[in-house]
């Protein structure tokens, strides 16, 4: 444990960001989930809709640092990819 008042301090703030981050995260895994869930129902116009519900998440996730900017394209390429199988 940490002894020094400043170090307590950033110990908390990693406590708090690290929750935080975790929600974040779990929100974007849900959206991948619907998305997903979408596509097996084959309500493609829904899929659509929830591709770009997973694009807006992870844009944010990766500008906010939770996630790095080219997991949050892979993530998007990967899922348009499926998308686009699902269409044609």
């Amino acid at each position: 444990m940490a002894n020094i008042k400043s170090a307590i301090k950033r110990a908390k703030t990693t406590r708090i960001r690290t929750a935080r981050n975790a929600t974040d995260k779990s929100k974007m895994k849900t959206a991948i989930r619907h998305f997903e869930t979408a596509l097996e129902n084959n309500d493609l116009e829904l899929a659509k809709e929830k591709l770009q519900d997973v694009a807006t998440i992870t844009d944010k996730l990766a500008s906010k640092g939770v996630i790095h900017k080219n997991t949050a394209a892979r993530k998007k390429s990967r899922l348009t990819r499926k998308l686009n199988k699902a269409v044609s």
